[in-house]
């Protein structure tokens, strides 16, 4: 029995259903579910994504059974729609897109108006009785197929369109006459003789086929890459092909097409929101070539706008039924596609619109209160990543702005960088460490590149549904597009609002909230996660199994870290307390001194300013534990190493540049990350650890007894590799404890443990836990070791492994789990095997990215730690990861 690789939809009916996204694509599944609900679709069919995976395993050749059904298919929507494919009476016309199992927008490429030729022509211009409408659509399909399909330049297009309109004497395409479009089709297909040394084809399968492979060679493109790599999405899913019965937008003034979403897709509002244009083809809304208008009443910014509510309002009314019952059939906010074709609404699309951050905590919240949702579904809605955008910063409100322009809205928050006109000079300036402001007239999908590492993203052109607009949006980057008043001369690396220029590398800031554009870097400050943000934590948080502490070094760092429902420190960092002003001072005179007397005199010095920055901590922290992690870096990183720092620093501290210079080379060694740091300095100097604990538990005792808080110091001893390494540093730290409780007379309950940082601790970690009360996995330096990569050395070749599939993700972003992981989870299993209740955690930057947070809950972790603008990430995370749990059993 021979595959199925074809299915239809149109008619009342669909073979295929949302179910099948994986191998229908989300485009196909939904046309065929909206098709099953009575709801007008133009008929069609969905090639799989089997197909595409076939065409790429085999170069480039498809399943034998592949063309008869592709033909059964064309029949199918031939039926439905009462047209034929290449009948020169009554010509059906198709359109080919792609349509993978998650949304891609704009990455993959489509042709419209197959089934154009010389044979059908005058067929079709019968059937209209529209001459105008047929030969523009001629010579948009000659443009779009040989550029897509065929490879030909598509500027070569524009420039014969420009060089017409001004022979013409006429601004407009629309004003071009049927003979002036007639002409340009014969323009256009000489000119792809010229280039490609081929005809345009005239053969309406020939036409088909060669827009089916476009699509799937699309898959493939740099950009397509690029945005699966960005997202996380694999190669290997493949694109389906949707062919569908064109429907037009642009027959007359009573055609239209438009985007709309159920709800707003900024900011979450239950809205309608959309825009349309009368007498359109669909890609004239998404491209901005002209400037679209408010789908409704209530969208309008001036009177002179007209909703498509107001002019077109008994199917204004059909489509709002329409949106209502998607929406409540698929219990989220939609993203739809719509045309009417003389006076009659067809539907092209719908999907789960992507939504800012902001919006889609709102709609969530919004949704459970409704009653379309529970809260274990409101709480899946969210990806954990979106989060970071509304811990995004946005503009100081106490400092005054002057806008020099305004734009639309399009993608909410802050954005502060140098301009630059082009991706490629985006992309180079961003790797050498600027922060970029991307200015186009309009961006396309070539431009990913640029766009993923603006701070924020100004177009001239296009609306809030343009490219620029939803590709922002879904990664939660600062927009303003549609900026009328922006002119942009890209190759000239210039652009100018009025009699304001700007050149590249000018400061900018945008406020993508407002749409405004300011001239400098103006101030911004982090948002206050209050309202419906902190209704959906606290379902979260409901769910959720795994603690979550915050990496902090600080006070201020730890009453952020609270106040995104940081639930302890896991991690606090004692060496960059050393830095501060005459810290450093004393840290170079212990470094300097020749004997053990030298080097307590100056630890003295060091202890009350330690002291006073645990109180800080362990004040804000009251009733949650506190990591701290003694002394870890080489002790060369405190000094100066040229000649000139080190002068400087001997005419400070009194003491001969030569001393300092000796010391500096008897610090030196040739890979310090392995030397002598962690707890190897505490063996050679246990003062130092002596000191530090000191610090530690006169301030938890004093708090005690003078503030009556409660305080939980967990004592970290870093790069532990052997048991006795632990045992050594444990016995300097419980004599120095006991002392201090001693003479404070005061009894609180410590602990004393690890990080697992080396592989050995990994593997020896049932010997470990003998002396240990807790461990902390150092992910950053366990994927160090187990690797073999320099942490700071390897962002010179990691993306190029990621790139070249050796390597699946950046281990330093998301754990390694089956080489990394495997480790963390021998030492979690060997730990407890001695220590049936042994806490562990984990604190390296791990514990703030989603799929390591889920790694760290089913590993059986008790917390994971991350930097405190990173909570409400693992928060959601981990009640993510709880749910998934669940839904396992």
């Amino acid at each position: 029995m021979s595959n199925k690789y074809v299915y239809t939809f149109g008619g009342g009916k669909g073979e295929g259903d949302t179910s099948m996204k994986n191998l229908l694509g989300g485009k196909g599944a939904n046309l065929a579910e909206m098709s099953g609900l009575g709801i007008p679709v133009p008929a069609g069919m969905t090639v799989t994504t089997e197909v595409c995976t076939h065409y790429y395993d085999n170069n480039h050749n498809y399943p034998g059974e592949l063309e008869k059904q592709v033909e059964a298919g064309v029949h199918h929507i031939e039926r439905v729609m009462g047209a034929k494919f290449g009948d020169p009476k009554n010509p059906l016309l198709l359109s080919v897109r792609s349509g993978a199992r998650v949304s891609m927008p704009g990455m993959m490429d489509t042709v419209l108006n197959l089934g154009l030729t010389s044979q059908t022509l005058d067929g079709l211009v019968e059937k209209t009785g529209n001459k105008r409408f047929v030969y523009d659509c001629y010579r948009r399909f000659i443009q779009m197929y040989s550029g897509v399909v065929m490879g030909a330049e598509s500027e070569h297009f524009e420039k014969i369109i420009d060089e017409m309109k001004t022979e013409k004497g006429v601004t407009l395409d629309t004003d071009l006459t049927v003979d002036d479009l007639k002409t340009l089709c014969d323009l256009f297909k000489a000119r792809v003789k010229e280039d490609l040394g081929v005809d345009f084809p005239d053969n309406v399968n020939d036409q088909l086929w060669g827009g089916i492979s476009a699509v799937f060679k699309s898959w493939n493109t740099e950009r397509a890459v690029e945005y699966r790599r960005i997202h996380g999405y694999a190669d290997n899913w493949g694109t389906a092909v949707n062919i569908q019965s064109m429907v037009f937008g642009n027959m007359g003034n009573d055609c239209a097409t438009g985007v709309a979403f159920t709800r707003d897709p900024s900011t979450g509002e239950n809205r309608f929101y959309g825009e349309y244009l009368v007498n359109a083809q669909g890609e004239d809304v998404v491209a901005g070539i002209r400037t679209p208008q408010p789908i409704n009443i209530v969208g309008k910014k001036d009177d002179d706008e007209k909703s498509l509510e107001e002019i077109m309002p008994d199917l204004y009314n059909e489509l709002e039924g329409i949106y209502k019952k998607l929406e409540d059939h698929y219990k989220d906010m939609q993203d739809i596609e719509f045309t009417i074709q003389q006076d009659k609404l067809w539907m092209l699309q719908t999907r789960n619109g992507k939504r800012t951050a902001q919006a889609a905590v709102a709609i969530a919240v919004d949704m459970v209160e409704e009653g379309l949702i529970d809260k274990d579904t409101a709480v899946m809605r969210v990806e954990p990543e979106q989060l970071d955008q509304l811990l995004h910063p946005m503009i100081d409100p106490n400092v005054k702005r002057e806008a020099i322009a305004k734009g639309l809205p399009a993608s909410p928050g802050a954005a502060v960088g140098k301009v630059y006109f082009t991706a490629e000079e985006a992309h180079a300036a961003s790797k050498g460490g600027e922060k970029v402001v991307l200015v186009r007239l309009e961006t396309s999908p070539d431009d990913i590149k640029g766009m993923v590492v603006a701070e924020g993203i100004l177009t001239a052109r296009g609306g809030m549904t343009s490219h620029a607009a939803v590709v922002a949006r879904g990664m939660g980057t600062c927009c303003v597009a549609g900026c009328q008043v922006l002119q942009v001369d890209s190759d000239a690396k210039i652009a100018s609002i009025g009699d304001i220029t700007i050149n590249e590398g000018d400061p900018l800031t945008l406020d993508g909230s407002t749409g405004e554009v300011m001239l400098g870097e103006l101030p911004t400050t982090r948002p206050e996660l209050t309202g419906q943000f902190g209704q959906f934590m606290e379902w979260v948080d409901a769910v959720r199994t795994i603690k979550v502490r915050a990496n902090a070094d600080t006070p201020h760092d730890s009453e952020v870290a609270r106040k995104f429902g940081a639930e302890g420190i896991g991690l606090c960092r004692t060496e960059h307390m050393f830095f501060e002003g005459e810290r450093i001072d004393a840290v170079r005179e212990m470094i300097l001194a020749d004997d053990l007397a030298g080097r307590k005199k100056a630890l003295t010095k060091i202890l009350p300013m330690q002291k006073s920055d645990f109180k800080g901590i362990f004040r804000v922290m009251n009733g949650h534990p506190v990591t701290v992690r003694l002394l870890d870096p080489p002790l060369h990183e405190f000094i100066p190493h040229t000649d000139a720092e080190i002068n400087e620093l001997a005419q400070k501290m009194d003491v001969p540049a030569e001393k300092l210079k000796a010391k500096a080379e008897e610090l030196h060694e040739f890979n310090p990350m392995l030397g002598h740091r962690g707890c190897r300095l505490g063996v050679t100097y246990p003062e130092i650890y002596a000191m530090q604990t000191q610090a530690i538990m006169e301030a938890a005792c004093e708090l005690v007894r003078d503030e009556h808080l409660i305080v939980i110091p967990e004592i970290e001893i870093p790069l532990v590799g052997h048991l006795n390494e632990l045992r050594q540093m444990r016995a300097v730290c419980e004599k120095i404890a006991n002392e201090v409780m001693e003479r404070t007379e005061q009894k609180i309950k410590y602990f004393i443990g690890t990080m697992i940082e080396l592989p050995r601790a990994a593997v020896t970690a049932d010997e470990i836990a003998k002396a240990a009360d807790f461990f902390s996995f150092g992910t950053n330096d366990l994927t160090q070791t187990t690797f073999g990569f320099s942490r700071d050395d390897a962002g010179k070749f990691i993306n190029e492994y990621v790139e070249k599939k050796i390597l699946p993700a950046d281990p330093f972003v998301t754990i390694d789990q089956n080489g990394v992981g495997k480790l963390m989870k021998i030492a979690v299993e060997l730990g407890r095997k001695t220590k049936k209740n042994l806490e562990i955690g984990i604190c390296g930057e791990h514990g703030g990215e989603a799929k390591s947070v889920e790694f760290c809950h089913n590993i059986g972790l008790n917390y994971v730690s991350c930097s405190p603008y990173r909570v409400p990430i693992a928060r959601l995370a981990a009640a993510q990861a709880a749910m998934a749990d669940e839904a396992k059993q």
